[in-house]
């Protein structure tokens, strides 16, 4: 034991400047990384540029990365050139094993500079319709009305149709229903909203009240939607739920 203590006292003695200097350079690092961090934060809050994780990360990332270059050589005597050769002649191989995390950056990057998406933005892409909550490095999040976190691929929102929405088409509703093809479609019409602004009370957006939208005939009767607009916080399946009770049973309704 008392050997092996020797050995690493004579190690630590004889490295000592080393270890002091690498000391140094990650504590320095860390508390220009952190106050870079702050900085830029408030720079983006007070600016045109979205305000997102991805641009802090980067930022980041390449402070960590200039700290590692300067102790490469004083510390474990690997010369930075060298290590930038070798990395590039190893970077194709590396690429082809990380082609969907550098699709996803680089995305990022195009999503951001190009301000497509921004934090706040009401989108609907791939089946997903929610609020942007952030966009990092490799995703961008997506809370739906349910409060679920949808975690979508950067690469995927450069490559498929992205919708942005309003905060009123997002929040719209729509129920289908068939008339007989003898009523009057004003009556039906007056009924229909009547009965569904008294269930949706409080549920809708204030300036936006229900609709009645007739579509057209099929063999059945005249066919129809009843538009409705949900508050935020209120799930679109409670609304379909309510105006879908509030009609059933009508006698204007195809049997």
């Amino acid at each position: 034991m008392s050997q092996f203590l020797g050995v690493v006292q004579a190690w630590l003695s004889s490295n000592a400047n080393r270890i002091i200097f690498l000391a140094i350079v990650l504590a320095a690092t860390a508390a220009i990384a952190y106050a870079a961090s702050k900085a830029l934060w408030r720079l983006l809050e007070h600016s045109q540029i979205p305000s997102a994780t991805f641009f802090v990360n980067i930022v980041i990332g390449i402070i960590w990365i200039i700290g590692a270059m300067m102790v490469l050589e004083p510390v474990f005597g690997i010369n930075p050139t060298t290590l930038t050769t070798a990395l590039g002649v190893g970077g194709l191989a590396v690429s082809f094993g990380l082609k969907d995390t550098i699709s996803n950056i680089v995305g990022g990057f195009g999503l951001m500079l190009g301000k497509v998406v921004q934090p706040g933005d009401l989108i609907s892409i791939a089946g997903i319709t929610g609020t942007v909550k952030d966009v990092t490095w490799r995703h961008t999040i997506v809370i739906d009305r349910a409060g679920e976190e949808m975690w979508i691929p950067n690469s995927l929102l450069n490559t498929s149709s992205l919708e942005k929405m309003t905060l009123a088409g997002e929040a719209l509703t729509r129920v289908p229903f068939v008339t007989r093809g003898d009523v009057d479609p004003a009556i039906v019409e007056q009924t229909i909203l009547a009965k569904v602004s008294r269930v949706t009370n409080g549920l809708v957006l204030p300036d936006k009240p229900a609709l009645v939208k007739f579509q057209g005939f099929d063999v059945t009767g005249i066919k129809g939607e009843i538009w409705v607009f949900a508050k935020p916080e209120v799930l679109p399946s409670t609304l379909q739920d309510l105006v879908t009770r509030s009609i059933a049973g009508e006698d204007f309704l195809a049997g």
